[in-house]
């Protein structure tokens, strides 16, 4: 499991670079029609990648919280509000994804 967290995060900071890349490149008159294909198939991945990710992420927190009131139920006001305040910090990591693929897609 530790190799795999290790693998996302190298992936994720090697897709935020090429992004950054990507977007500090100076625009061309026109760009060819396969480029703005692979493009739009590049910010398609990157979001649904995005998507992914997050799923997983809120429902390992989720089952873990419930894990946790079930085992303790007296300790439920203590759980719940880290859970939500750490799902809304999953969700915002997919909403830079999903900004960051429609910047992608509105540059062209």
């Amino acid at each position: 499991m530790k190799r795999f967290l290790t693998v996302i995060v190298f992936l994720g900071v090697f897709v935020g670079i090429s992004f950054g890349i990507a977007m500090a490149a100076e625009p061309t008159a026109g760009l060819d029609s396969p480029v703005k294909q692979m493009v739009a198939l590049a910010a398609g991945f990157g979001i649904a990648i995005a998507a992914f990710g997050g799923a997983i992420g809120q429902g390992k927190s989720i089952a873990s919280a419930l894990d946790g009131i079930a085992r303790n139920p007296g300790a439920s006001g203590k759980i719940v509000t880290p859970m939500i305040i750490g799902l809304a910090m999953i969700e915002s990591l997919v909403i830079y994804s999903l900004v960051v693929s429609l910047l992608l897609i509105f540059k062209l």
